[in-house]
């Protein structure tokens, strides 16, 4: 009697278990999740991985044969040079996300004021500099500051002006290596915001010029309320970016003059590769970690506060 009662229980049961799971792979979030595990599991592998490899190599000795601690951490502190390192890395993040957010933003106006015929053809020469590697690009910056066959000191000598050492000079250097990653970037922000453009409702700004907001004043209580969120994380990735930036400063300066120039990644670089100190080199590049884990926490909570209010 029992057995049969815990049979049919069973049975009864088991269509219920069934019709659970079937209603759980037919929700949106359970199917997205499958089909983005392939890439979760290979970001794991490629990113995560190195991430705590380079927490295990920066507390070994150079020899990497004994754990030190935060030995190599301390060590750095005490350096004057790598806390120029950081001005240097924060000053050169600054400036170039900055000018490349102004330039992209103004620009990204023009072109939308462009008659959408003639719209994709500057679209297509504007994302120029984007699409061209880096490194190949800073050649030809290279040879722009070359100190005996530079152009721009052939077009100032045209007006009177003396050459300029580009690439010789700590401050004419850290302009150059900005200049380039501001030309390098700019057109990124220019999509994104032109993408942002096309997004603001026309009877937003039809309201306000029924109101008698000026120009300037459907930019400021129009446009920039509708792109806040994409401007915060265009900036914040492209922060990310600079921040990690290697090719340029490397093919333009080295790190130069005199230690300068050096970013976080060349320095690192530096150390670690050609110093043949991995482990103090690991510890270089693991400071980049904080820096930007507060930029990211402040700028996606500010987002999700703006968020919060909206709703």
């Amino acid at each position: 009697m029992v057995d049969a009662v815990i049979s049919d229980v069973r049975e009864l049961s088991a269509p219920r278990r069934k019709s659970g799971m079937r209603r759980m792979l037919q929700r949106k979030s359970t199917i997205a999740f499958f089909m983005a595990l392939p890439l979760l599991l290979l970001i794991s592998l490629l990113v995560l991985y190195p991430a705590f490899y380079a927490v295990h190599l920066a507390t070994l000795n150079k020899s990497m044969q004994r754990f030190v601690g935060l030995s190599n951490f301390t060590f750095l502190f005490k350096r004057e040079t790598f806390w120029m390192v950081v001005r240097q890395s924060c000053l050169f993040a600054l400036s170039a996300v900055f000018f490349k957010a102004l330039i992209g933003f103004i620009v990204a106006h023009f072109v939308h004021n462009i008659p959408a015929k003639g719209q994709r053809k500057w679209r297509g020469m504007l994302l120029i500099p984007w699409v061209i590697p880096p490194a190949m690009s800073t050649l030809a910056w290279l040879w722009l500051f070359d100190p005996s066959y530079s152009a721009f000191n052939w077009i100032l000598a045209l007006f009177g002006f003396g050459p300029v050492a580009w690439t010789g000079d700590a401050y004419w250097a850290r302009f150059s290596v900005i200049l380039i990653n501001v030309w390098y970037g700019a057109p990124f922000f220019l999509i994104m915001y032109l993408a942002a453009l096309k997004s603001v409702p026309e009877q937003l700004y039809e309201a306000a010029a029924i109101d008698g907001a000026s120009w300037w004043q459907r930019i400021w209580y129009v446009t920039l309320p509708m792109m806040r969120n994409i401007i915060a994380i265009t900036v914040l990735f492209s922060t990310i970016v600079t921040f990690a930036n290697f090719d340029i400063v490397q093919v333009l300066t080295a790190g130069g003059p005199i230690d300068k120039t050096h970013v976080f990644a060349t320095w690192a670089f530096r150390l670690g590769i050609q110093g043949g100190d991995i482990p103090l080199g690991a510890s270089v590049s693991l400071f980049m970690f904080p820096i930007l884990a507060f930029c990211a926490i402040f700028i996606l909570r500010d987002i999700h506060r703006r968020g919060n209010e909206a709703s």
